[in-house]
């Protein structure tokens, strides 16, 4: 999300996986251009470097920071102890507190005293604020103001039954015993309950969302505000009966995107397929921050929607997933009407979501079975020429019109229909349907090679891990400086009653009495 890079790029193979401190962040971009750039909440950064580009950083993160969490692909049988179980459904329900709520309170009023710290003190500066909270999340569990607010309301049960287990593909099945579901059932009633409680948990983000704006309102920085809301995973909440995420099933992998700014861009919902990975290119364009060309990227700026100007539209959605319940790369590619699953250990998934949204029928089950279907080799990138992905010129004034292209080491996601060598083909022919999106996948991926870099990965990791545990223990995870001397009272240093009382009021008194007389201070 904040590199505009697939996983396999940037070794970001699961939850224990540290970001190089070399790799570009959008915060890096928007720090560049003289923003003020700040972090609340959770990140799941992991090493070393816990910045990456933020400036500022206002909470620690409620997960781990070192490689306790490694994915082991040497010992698939193996469940991590520490990974997800059905606790979360078995005890969902009404909470008066919870580690979680505990977390994203803070984050929230750490986020809220940012802004009213950057009008205080920065408001000549522009800013970019990061509050990611860890809800709605299992564990489903939720105050009673909001767990109440679905008193009256009947809770639906999955749309799409519970697969008998010994049916369900083979990554599934996996997922089934890695969060420790296998050979149970889930009784109806812990179902409902559970989806209730996440209900519940999105109206408290909406809830906390509407906090942040009327802060936001108050300080009178609305309207210059680009507000942009989004996630990084959904969650199956027992449809199919699976729960929680890792699966390609759209319950787990469609997220929210909205992008809110009245005074800039007009209202319109978009319907083609975009990426989180477009964050980066599409803040970078949105300051004028332009782009390094010998830095590719997989994310392309959503501009072009947000405008209505020309430019690159992909409706291609790439995926990697290579963490829990995974013994080998699994990749999606969602194009259109189309989604296809490809893992060299599985067979592989394509599904159209128009005539078939609950993603029942695998319009190429089988197909690889019969003799008369060969797959097709994997194609040299030079032979598919593939269209250069265009990217914000040098010039910060640069218009969507001004992009420059250049050359990537695999092919970019495609471009408007029509203009790739990866446009559909006309034909809905499930083995031509196949043929393509296989050819896609042996030119975007080399498999064996990433596979071999997740087990180098994950060894040296827990190697890594079991020595710093060692003795006096290496601790990676942030901690927050404050200041309390600068921001209450005291007799010495900056803290004089009446520089606090100044400082800390919004708006200034002087303003208040300019402003009421028409005048500018």
């Amino acid at each position: 999300m904040v590199t505009g890079q697939l996983p396999s790029k940037i070794g970001a193979y699961d939850n224990a996986s540290d970001l190089p401190a070399d790799t570009p962040t959008y915060a890096h971009y928007l720090r560049r251009e003289g923003y003020h750039t700040a972090l609340a909440g959770k990140m799941h950064f992991c090493g070393p470097d816990q910045l990456h580009g933020y400036e500022q950083r206002l909470t620690s993160d409620i997960y781990p920071g070192d490689y306790g969490w490694s994915v082991n692909w040497d010992e698939p049988e193996i469940r991590p102890d520490w990974y997800h179980n059905m606790s979360s459904v078995m005890e969902a329900g009404p909470v008066v507190r919870t580690n979680q709520l505990d977390f994203d309170e803070e984050v929230i009023y750490k986020s809220t005293q940012y802004l009213y710290d950057h009008v205080r003190q920065r408001n000549d500066q522009p800013f970019c604020l990061t509050v990611s909270m860890t809800h709605p999340h299992d564990p489903y569990a939720m105050t009673k103001e909001f767990w109440d607010l679905y008193e009256d309301v009947e809770i639906p049960l999955p749309k799409q039954a519970a697969i008998p287990q010994d049916q369900q593909d083979p990554h599934s099945q996996r997922v089934l015993k890695c969060i420790d579901l296998w050979g149970k059932e889930m009784p109806e009633e812990r179902i409902k309950a559970a989806r209730r409680a996440y209900y519940a948990a999105c109206t408290y983000v909406d809830t906390n969302v509407g906090k942040l704006l009327k802060v936001l309102d108050d300080c009178g920085v609305r309207d210059d505000t680009i507000i942009v809301f989004t996630g990084d995973h959904g969650d199956m909440l027992g449809e199919r009966g699976l729960w929680y995420k890792m699966v390609w099933y759209e319950n787990s992998s469609r997220v929210p995107f909205i992008v809110n700014a009245p005074k800039r861009f007009a209202p319109k919902r978009v319907k083609e397929n975009v990426s989180t990975m477009d964050l980066l290119p599409t803040f970078a364009e949105m300051v004028g921050a332009p782009l390094v060309r010998e830095l590719p990227l997989d994310g392309v700026s959503l501009m072009p929607y947000l405008t209505g100007e020309d430019g690159v539209k992909t409706n291609t959605v790439l995926g990697e997933y290579m963490a829990e319940g995974t013994q080998s790369p699994t990749v999606m590619i969602r194009r259109g009407r189309y989604k296809f699953v490809y893992s060299l250990i599985d067979p592989p998934m394509l599904f159209d979501l128009e005539a078939d949204p609950q993603e029942r029928v695998n319009l190429v089950a089988g197909l690889t079975e019969k003799p008369s279907f060969e797959a097709p080799k994997p194609v040299p990138v030079t032979q598919l020429n593939p269209a250069p992905l265009p990217t914000p010129g040098d010039s910060p004034r640069g218009s969507p019109m001004q992009r420059a292209s250049f050359p990537f080491p695999t092919p970019p996601r495609t471009p408007s229909p029509g203009k790739s060598a990866y446009a559909l083909p006309e034909s809905r022919e499930p083995a031509k349907l196949l043929a393509y999106f296989t050819e896609e996948v042996h030119a975007r991926w080399d498999l064996e090679k990433i596979r071999e870099d997740v087990l180098r990965s994950q060894r040296r990791r827990r190697l890594v891990y079991s020595a710093l545990i060692q003795g006096t223990p290496s601790i990676w995870d942030y901690e927050p400086r404050v200041d309390p001397s600068a921001q209450y009272v005291r007799n010495q240093g900056k803290g004089a009653l009446d520089d606090v009382e100044m400082i800390s009021r919004w708006p200034r008194v002087l303003q208040q009495a300019a402003t009421a007389k028409g005048m500018n201070v």
